[in-house]
């Protein structure tokens, strides 16, 4: 860490800021230039909070110069973490999709859903159980109940499941139905209790981005689960809210390069929340691929005009056929498959 002292700082404040790092274990080096004096910490400087360090009488800024995230970030790990789900890889040279229903409805419902998931050749499906909503009015999901569904229509096509852990009360629960990933939504993001309890389990975890997160949160964010012992963590690009409302949200396509290069573990994309219509679904996927995500999380249901819960944004199992066709094409095309 650098601390930078103001142009009038006193000796006394100056020696105040290095007993402050040296308080902390780390070592301070003192370069006094014609204008300013600037302060190195030398060290593990995350133990050191550059706000508190701003606030001593003298500090004009203080600056990190380490990333605050550590396990996560690919300065520490250079190669790319792929991570195995019963089997179905992602990372590394496969792309995976991972498809099924916005919310888990009727047992007939998820049957249809995990038979069409399965015709088109994708290897996970995905379903809620627990909806966090808007409004207080709207359907919440059907609970346990739906997680039994689930488990039970995806068992019989062979397919690992993945669904929305809201409520740390309810990770007992997801053990019980040996829920394959645990996926924590947007608005969870920075829920750091759930992250913690996350992090205390062996189980692959989706970490879906804030409506308005920043890059360096939403890394922190997965830190969190990371500290507890948890390091199979997948981030997923779902679109940050903007000014714009011709659509749901803004894709941010530059976050996929970004966060390859910030961190080795595998970036995935949710094309459905991030446009909100069906209809974009295909083309925000096939940009997705060509950017470099390492798979999406795609809504399908199999009659999405009957869907309980974002329905406009669901494609039909036939539309997930074509599209699986078109991505094996891109993918095909960067030197990497989806199987």
């Amino acid at each position: 860490m650098i601390i930078v002292m103001s142009n009038v700082a006193t000796e006394e404040q100056i020696e105040s800021v290095i007993k402050r790092i040296e308080e902390k274990g780390l070592e301070a080096s003192v370069s006094r230039g014609t204008e300013r004096t600037v302060i190195g910490a030398i060290g593990d400087e995350r133990s050191l909070d550059p706000e508190l360090l701003e606030s001593l009488p003298g500090v004009e800024q203080a600056l990190h110069i380490v990333k605050p995230y550590k396990i996560v970030a690919r300065e520490w790990h250079k190669e790319d973490t792929v991570i195995d789900i019963q089997g179905n890889l992602i990372g590394g040279k496969q792309i995976q999709i991972i498809s099924g229903p916005c919310s888990v409805e009727t047992p007939d419902q998820m049957e249809k859903s995990a038979k069409a998931v399965k015709a088109a050749g994708v290897r996970l499906m995905r379903g809620g159980a627990f909806k966090p909503r808007t409004s207080p009015y709207t359907f919440q999901g059907t609970g346990v109940e739906g997680l039994e569904m689930f488990r039970k229509a995806a068992d019989k096509e062979g397919l690992p499941i993945v669904t929305e852990l809201m409520d740390a009360r309810q990770l007992d629960t997801f053990m019980k139905y040996k829920v394959d990933v645990i996926q924590i939504g947007t608005r969870s993001m920075q829920n750091f209790e759930l992250l913690k309890e996350v992090g205390k389990v062996n189980v692959p975890v989706i970490l879906k981005r804030g409506m308005s997160a920043t890059i360096s949160e939403w890394l922190m964010a997965a830190e969190y689960i990371a500290a507890g012992g948890n390091h199979n963590i997948i981030f997923c690009e779902r679109g940050i809210r903007t000014f714009e409302t011709y659509y749901r949200n803004v894709l941010d396509v530059t976050a996929i390069p970004v966060l390859k290069k910030e961190t080795h573990l595998p970036v995935i994309v949710d094309p459905s929340h991030a446009g909100g219509k069906a209809w974009m679904v295909a083309a925000l996927s096939r940009a997705a691929i060509a950017a470099g995500a390492d798979g999406l999380l795609v809504e399908m249901h199999p009659n999405p005009c009957e869907a309980w819960c974002d329905a406009d944004q669901a494609i039909n199992p036939q539309e997930l056929i074509s599209l699986m066709g078109e991505l094996r094409g891109i993918a095909k095309v960067i030197g990497r498959e989806i199987l």
